[in-house]
């Protein structure tokens, strides 16, 4: 988990806790938790917001799956975009 001035606020020891604790679950039940978060990140959203999260999450799994089949050649050789750069950050 990396910060940012735009995530400095956020109890970051307590999200990596949760992250932590969820990763303890077996697949199914960390798929069901990650679906039950997302009616109330929906009901926070506007659809546009909603839109640009979905967008993130299917982009930060393709980044890390781009990562792990190229190990070792960092950043600067991936062709998938990471949030920073589509945020302008």
């Amino acid at each position: 988990m990396t910060t940012s001035e735009e995530t400095d606020w956020m109890n970051h020891p307590a999200i990596r806790s949760l992250v932590d604790q969820a990763n303890t679950l077996a697949l199914e039940e960390r798929i069901t938790l990650v679906k039950g978060l997302i009616p109330a990140i929906a009901d926070a959203l506007s659809p546009d917001e909603y839109e640009r999260f979905v967008r993130f999450v299917r982009l930060k799994g393709e980044r890390y799956l781009e990562a792990k089949s190229h190990p070792g050649t960092g950043r600067a050789e991936r062709h998938t975009p990471g949030e920073r750069e589509l945020e302008g950050r």
